[in-house]
């Protein structure tokens, strides 16, 4: 099989992609310690009190998604990382789930704030369907260049997979920075302060800027959220 051929074809597919402008990275700072369970559960049941509905408001407004009522669930599976997903149901409903570690890592409300902004803000700005149309889209393409460049059947599939994978993975960063923007603003209007919100990017491993990573490097995140706000307060 010709891979580098193949390989050639899906880089060029993961350059197809609109990029989202940022302001320079923001410096990590110290972190804070952890709080006990039962603050840590307390917090989160008050953000999800206030969050949730401004998302569903913003979810309205914007008009993209079908369905806006959010279900919020806990991921209680032994051995789960700090982790924060979202999802759509058998039903189509918007799914948000926090796993127990995260929740318990949060280093204060901010924090679960964000988070759940930043979860709800793929589904109200079409993330999924858009992800699954990129890499169709990239599949589509990868198989006319590998057709148009004489491979074989096999070697077309192959591309097709490649370009779905690359062209996916290349919008993720866009998406997510979208999402942080966009969740910063929900947990601002909910009451909560998102620039302390991004306080766990600190204990992240950083992605740095991969060609195909699926995330941005978090300096840059964490310079989204700040220019949002800064952005919304008029400073």
């Amino acid at each position: 099989m010709r891979l580098p051929l193949l390989l050639a074809l899906s880089l060029a597919l993961g350059g197809c992609v609109s990029t989202y402008s940022v302001p320079p990275a923001v410096p990590t700072k110290a972190t804070a310690p952890v709080q006990p369970a039962r603050a840590a559960a307390e917090n989160f049941l008050t953000v999800i009190a206030r969050v949730e509905p401004v998302a569903e408001r913003y979810c309205r407004d914007r008009g993209v998604a079908r369905n806006c009522d959010f279900r919020i669930v806990i991921d209680d599976r032994p051995g789960q990382p700090p982790n924060a997903f979202q999802t759509l149901d058998s039903f189509n409903r918007p799914v948000i789930g926090f796993t127990l570690a995260l929740i318990a890592d949060a280093r204060n409300p901010d924090e679960l704030a964000f988070v759940l902004g930043h979860e709800a803000s793929h589904h109200i700005e079409g993330h999924i369907p858009k992800r699954q149309d990129q890499a169709m889209s990239g599949a589509i393409l990868a198989g006319v260049l590998a057709q148009a460049s004489g491979l074989s059947p096999e070697e077309v599939r192959a591309a097709q997979n490649l370009g779905a994978e690359a062209a996916a993975r290349s919008y993720s960063k866009s998406f997510e920075l979208e999402a942080d923007a966009l969740g910063a603003e929900i947990a601002l209007v909910a009451g909560y302060d998102p620039v302390r919100g991004t306080g766990f990017f600190d204990r992240l491993p950083d992605p740095g800027d991969k060609f195909l990573g699926s995330h941005p490097p978090n300096g840059q995140r964490k310079a989204v959220v700040l220019a949002t706000v800064r952005r919304l307060q008029g400073s």
